[in-house]
């Protein structure tokens, strides 16, 4: 059985290190003001640092027994001085350091291929300096990006920027980050932003690499927009063009133009105009934005859950839905509930109290006996006058059930000028297609509810005729 003295033998390597009779290498480090020369041993530096071993390969001392020496103008010597303490001992001591130390020792401990330090203080950071790297996120992304064998705390990187960008944003001038970096960061599928966002950082990164270009594209010449696509070349594909929704696109991509390749921005355009005609090939699924419905983060509802929410967004911005896209998530919308007839009743009078005069409406409808769900979208404002509301944008819809929406029916109007009826007898009145009406007055429950197609493109039930509600929600929808 052999016994292991190693606390000793650390200590007489570090007794080596001080002695000034013995060494055979001069180590000069820092730039001026701020160098010092460091004695040390040629044997000991190449058995421990690989990128040591190749500088003194060269630089072995001649015949005349002139010292071995070595310029390191990378490394400070105060950082240099904790690095020698382990090459010869064995020893890195955690006490009375500061968190930005570690990771100056950490590139340094990189640049000498000490892997097992390396290693070490990239656990010890994400395990207990979390917090500081969040805070110092410009830093430890400067540090992180110098190399490859970084690759533990790149991952915590852009981990954190994918899932809290809110949190590095604020903290971090995100121009400063480097093209292979910001790349990393937009391709993820979990990236927590909307893709809008996503484009607008990408743009402002862009101009930050061309200080002389004016943010206005109006004003971009010819090699403006050259420059500027030269810079953008590896971002523009990974940005999701076709989950935007149809104003996103005409107030903040449109502008834009010169920087997409023409097919791109045809097949966009084609999408955006005729989404029913459009090519689904090469459309990037929309990223996996993490929502948790319990939370009703979302919408406050009994009747219908995220992804009908998710479904009727796309409706409402025009996005195509497609089978590449149904099962992910858009949810750019924030949802306030005005009126819920379990809980405010089912009088026409509570209906206009409570939504009259506010446009951007989703009424959802349950249907009594069965699972399921009518509804409509009023762009306009609910009113008590007797007039028909004209719009082009409203539409009805149905779910077979609050889970199975991608059997969903879509219904456009297809007659403008009565899309909608405004009445101080009636609740959510769209065309004749959906009916909510009560012939006793504007004080008693709805009497008259019946489903069938008149003024928009499609039968959203099986049959028209009367049926009974269950519940009714009527939300009023807002731009997150």
């Amino acid at each position: 059985m052999a016994t292991q003295f190693f606390s000793k033998l650390s200590q007489n390597y570090i007794e080596l290190l001080k002695d000034d009779e013995y060494y055979d290498t001069t180590i000069e480090v820092g730039e001026d003001p701020n160098v010092k020369i460091f004695r040390a041993h040629m044997n000991i530096l190449c058995y421990r640092s690989p990128y040591l071993r190749r500088t003194l390969a060269s630089n072995k001392k001649n015949s005349d027994n002139v010292l071995a020496h070595i310029k390191l103008p990378n490394a400070s010597p105060e950082i240099f001085q904790i690095i020698l303490e382990y090459i010869y001992g064995g020893i890195f001591s955690l006490d009375e350091k500061d968190t930005s130390d570690f990771l100056k020792v950490l590139a340094t401990a990189d640049m000498l291929n000490l892997q097992e330090l390396v290693d070490y203080i990239q656990n010890y950071l994400i395990e207990n300096k979390s917090e500081w790297l969040e805070q110092h996120f410009e830093f430890t992304q400067q540090i992180s990006s110098q190399s490859n064998n970084l690759s533990k705390l790149q991952e915590f990187c852009t981990t954190l920027v994918i899932q809290s960008p809110e949190k590095v944003l604020k903290s971090l001038n995100f121009t400063s980050l480097s093209e292979k970096s910001l790349i990393s960061i937009i391709k993820s599928d979990d990236l927590q932003m909307e893709e809008i966002e996503v484009w607008e950082h990408v743009l402002k990164w862009g101009l930050a690499q061309n200080p002389t270009l004016i943010p206005d594209p109006k004003s971009w010449s010819k090699d403006n927009f050259k420059t500027m696509r030269n810079t953008l070349q590896h971002c523009i594909p990974l940005i999701r063009f076709f989950c935007l929704s149809s104003k996103e696109f005409s107030q903040k991509v449109r502008p834009y133009r010169k920087l997409l390749n023409q097919q791109l921005y045809d097949d966009l355009l084609n999408f955006y105009l005729e989404p029913d005609n459009a090519s689904s090939q090469n459309i990037q699924r929309p990223r996996k934005i993490k929502i948790n419905e319990i939370t009703n983060e979302i919408i406050c509802s009994l009747i219908v859950g995220s992804s009908i929410v998710s479904t009727i967004s796309r409706w409402i911005d025009k996005v195509n839905v497609n089978d590449n896209n149904f099962k992910e998530l858009y949810l750019p919308y924030k949802f306030e509930l005005l009126l819920r007839g379990s809980r405010d009743g089912f009088t026409p009078k509570k209906f206009h109290e409570l939504c009259d005069n506010k446009p951007n409406t989703v009424t959802f409808i349950k249907v009594k006996g069965t699972e399921e769900i009518i509804g409509g979208y009023n762009p306009l404002e609910w009113k008590s006058s007797h007039s028909w509301g004209k719009t082009n944008d409203s539409f009805i819809f149905s779910f077979k059930n609050k889970n199975n929406f991608k059997d969903a029916i879509l219904s456009n109007v297809k007659n403008i000028d009565y899309a909608l009826w405004f009445n101080y007898d009636s609740g959510p009145y769209f065309g004749v297609d959906i009916v909510i009406y009560s012939s006793d007055g504007q004080s008693t429950n709805y009497n008259e509810v019946r489903c069938e197609n008149h003024h928009y493109e499609k039968q959203i039930r099986d049959s028209d005729g009367y049926f009974i509600i269950e519940d009714y929600e009527v939300f009023q929808f807002t731009k997150k």
